[in-house]
């Protein structure tokens, strides 16, 4: 968990990798979903335009039917999900209905630098490598040092819909924080420095949680 551009999706990735396990970035799959040209992808194509989260009853439909799948029996990495008190009720009943323990990582950066990683962030429109203008410019502006195609901003990328996304986060999202806390399944992680800095706090977070356990 974590505000828009912490870089969760890149620590969740990081996580799969080393674990072996399946990543469930609900990001990517409703962005995947919002290029449709389906009466469910132009709904979602709208909200994430106007920087709003989509709706609970959709989310928690992508979702449950992804947990279910075979690749999952063993765990997975949840990315963007979820983000309110009623998804993550709906989590605490398809985890234990699959057997499976809740662990919750908090990645957490200062505000200032969470508007530059996003209003900053360019994607090569062939490749998909991520840049961004603050922090990992392209050699040449507006070109991928990769495969040399375009790079694009997001739509949700301006300044005004980050603010709207990230007062979203404060309203929707931080309150379960205070709900994992209480339950003791939230590990608060420091999200600045270099991902390789960010990677090695979370594994030890989590070699903390597996020796509790076993305890």
């Amino acid at each position: 968990m974590g505000p828009q551009g912490a870089g969760k999706g890149t620590q969740a990735q990081m996580l799969a990798d080393s674990f072996k396990l399946p990543l469930i970035a609900t990001g990517d799959m409703l962005r995947e979903i919002a290029q449709s040209d389906t009466p469910l992808g132009l709904q979602v194509r709208a909200v994430q335009a106007a920087g709003q989260l989509v709706s609970d009853d959709i989310l928690a439909q992508v979702v449950k039917s992804r947990l279910c799948q075979t690749d999952c029996e063993n765990g997975c990495i949840l990315d963007g999900f979820p983000r309110t008190l009623p998804q993550a009720r709906l989590l605490e009943t398809i985890a234990h209905n699959l057997g499976h323990q809740i662990t919750v990582i908090s990645i957490e950066v200062p505000r200032e630098q969470l508007f530059k990683r996003l209003s900053g962030r360019q994607t090569c429109s062939g490749c998909g490598a991520i840049y961004n203008i603050y922090f990992k410019p392209s050699k040449s502006p507006g070109v991928c040092d990769l495969d040399g195609q375009q790079l694009f901003t997001r739509s949700d990328d301006n300044e005004e819909a980050i603010a709207q996304r990230l007062a979203l986060y404060d309203q929707n999202t931080r309150p379960l924080l205070d709900y994992y806390d209480e339950t003791k399944r939230l590990q608060r992680i420091d999200g600045t420095g270099a991902v390789e800095e960010v990677f090695a706090r979370v594994v030890k977070a989590l070699g903390k949680v597996v020796a509790l356990e076993a305890n």
